[in-house]
């Protein structure tokens, strides 16, 4: 069928390996921090550069502008309506560097140290971005017909809830339009072992407020007469919860369980003695009547993400602080719908409050969870692409974070989905001295031009 061969993409790479790695380098000195505002005129930047690269490599390209940050459209439709289409997304936007002492490079000027590149984005997602794109650019110029059409979904505000991305799809539908739709925002089960991700959990998150005093308080003067916010809002957050599960009236009501014929297909190994070492923890949870894994990918949750009121600072000041806040969110699966999961969980706090306190929940536009099976097409050519690679059996796996647009990019492209990529959970990711392996990078663009490959043979 004229199409390269694992061989021919290695050489190909390896041969441009240096211009690659610089090409790389300058998309990482981008500081495209899509949730400060401070950073608009970078985060644009980044996205005009991509832009001018995409072209050079023959794409037809197209900024689309959204109420936060662009889209980059990319296409290459010169297969026709006979050939499939694969859409694939990314996104150029990057997580805040804070705290930077613990910094051991500036996050924005990429270094590599035994093997791996650092900076902020180096694996999430520039790192997987800049692969696809080298990949693709491969595919393109050693494919001698072309049999795959192209589309490219690669957006700026994934790290800040794609708001301005997702109310895009709306009116892109035609041009989005896909039989395939592969999602480059995911990693492997552990180092060197493939996988293939099946689903995302959905999202949904909340701000609380309340208040009892027009001010902080003497605990002297006015403790054991007056009612403590924080004592207030700490009891109630501890309702949520009854025998390792979630309390909340409703919030089962939805579950969609999976089948029994794909839960059989997922790779069940969980080192509980590995995420000790690795993370330090002290403690497990997980709800009731299942599995550490299960809890973790295919079942709902509800988490304090963080608390405040009162002083917090060095010493002591004694007072019954006037407010306290929270900041909490779900993670939900099919059918869960974020906004009856918010409203639900926020009226179920207002009700456990004691009268008087005066309080403000802000739900925020959540995303809905995505779940595909083991046995799609799609999944399985992945999985084919992987194992050719690695040269090892793949497995099937679910992720348990969330990515809000990829169910509403699935449904606007009318499209089967599955998740792929080479990041691995010690990449520290959103954290300090992030990196990606030149290792990862190298097999991901390998594993990432098989896969055109093959859906291009078939």
């Amino acid at each position: 069928m004229g199409m390269a061969t694992l061989e021919d993409y290695r050489t190909w790479f390896h041969a441009r390996r240096k211009e690659i790695l610089e090409e790389y380098f300058t998309l990482l000195r981008f500081p495209s921090i899509s949730t400060d505002p401070a950073y608009k005129k970078d985060v644009q930047a980044c996205a005009e550069w991509l832009k001018a690269y995409l072209d050079k490599m023959g794409l037809t390209t197209e900024l689309w502008p959204t109420s936060v940050n662009p889209v980059l459209f990319a296409s290459c439709m010169k297969a026709g309506p006979d050939r499939p289409t694969l859409l694939i997304y990314n996104h150029y936007d990057v997580q805040p560097v804070d705290p930077l002492e613990l910094w051991k490079s500036q996050p924005f000027a990429p270094e590599i140290r035994d093997g791996k590149v650092y900076a902020r984005g180096a694996s999430d997602n520039k790192g997987q971005l800049f692969y696809v794109l080298s990949a693709v650019r491969a595919f393109l110029e050693l494919s001698k017909e072309h049999r795959l059409n192209l589309k490219m979904f690669i957006e700026g505000e994934e790290e800040f809830g794609s708001m301005g991305s997702r109310e895009v799809l709306k009116t892109k539908k035609e041009q989005l339009k896909a039989d395939y739709c592969l999602i480059l925002d995911a990693g492997l089960p552990k180092p060197g072992v493939p996988g293939v991700t099946l689903g995302l959990r959905g999202i949904v998150t909340m701000n609380v407020k309340i208040q009892n005093s027009s001010g902080d308080l003497h605990s002297g003067l006015f403790g054991g007469i007056v009612m403590n916010p924080l004592q207030a809002l700490s009891t109630a957050l501890a309702g949520l919860w009854e025998h390792g599960k979630v309390a909340v009236p409703g919030f089962y009501k939805d579950v969609v369980e999976i089948s029994l014929e794909d839960w059989q297909m997922v790779d069940h190994s969980f080192d509980k003695e590995e995420f000790i070492r690795s993370f330090g923890i002290k403690a497990f949870g997980g709800e009731s009547g299942y599995t550490l894994l299960e809890s973790s990918w295919v079942r709902p949750t509800v988490e304090i993400n963080g608390m405040s009121g009162g002083y917090t600072g060095k010493g002591f000041k004694t007072v019954i602080p006037s407010e306290a806040y929270a900041k909490i969110s779900c993670r939900l699966v099919p059918n869960q719908d974020p906004d009856t999961i918010g409203k639900l969980l926020a009226e179920y706090i207002r009700g456990k409050l004691p009268q008087g306190f005066h309080c403000e929940i802000e739900v925020h536009s959540g995303g809905l969870p995505v779940r595909t099976s083991a046995q799609s097409s799609l999944a399985q050519t992945v999985k084919r692409a992987y194992e050719a690679v690695f040269e090892q059996p793949c497995q099937f796996i679910f992720c348990s974070a969330s990515v809000p647009i990829v169910a509403d990019l699935a449904k606007a492209s009318e499209s089967s989905v599955a998740l792929m990529g080479t990041a691995t959970n010690e990449d520290d990711i959103h954290a300090p001295n992030e990196h990606f392996g030149l290792n990862q990078f190298e097999l991901g663009f390998l594993t990432m031009a098989k896969t055109l490959s093959l859906i291009a043979e078939n």
